[in-house]
């Protein structure tokens, strides 16, 4: 196996809520929506190279029946490596989101907070300490 790329398909209660929020408050630009008007089942998100799916939830039960009373809740958590890390934590307390970590210098030599999106998905963000 040679993988190539990693794209979170998150599932979420509300696609058009995710997409206010990763546009809005994190800076991403959409990239594709399904159908071609609101209300949406899927669409996409784009940050330089990373990308991101969301699948709204009741969608997914429909095409996977088998999911139905399963949990299809549980913790997923993405790293995103960004420039300017100090400027985003600052946008998002603007926004009055709520930090999960607070902007931290790592012993790794990453400086990173942790918040979560409208569904509850981890998103650490971090940048390189300059040395």
């Amino acid at each position: 196996m040679n993988a190539k790329k990693l794209t979170p398909n998150l599932v979420v209660r509300d696609v058009e809520e995710s997409l206010r929020f990763y546009e809005n408050i994190l800076g991403f630009t959409r990239e594709m929506v399904v159908p071609d008007q609101s209300p949406f089942v899927f669409a996409s998100v784009k940050s330089g190279d990373v990308e991101i799916f969301f699948n709204q939830l009741e969608n997914v039960l429909s095409e996977h029946p088998e999911m139905k009373g399963k949990p299809l809740a549980g913790i997923s958590s993405s790293f995103i490596e960004v420039d300017n890390v100090e400027a985003l934590v600052k946008k998002v307390e603007a926004a009055k989101m709520k930090l999960v970590i607070p902007l931290t210098e790592q012993w790794y030599g990453m400086k990173e907070f942790v918040m979560a999106d409208p569904d509850g998905h981890l998103i650490v963000f971090a940048e390189r300490i300059k040395k």
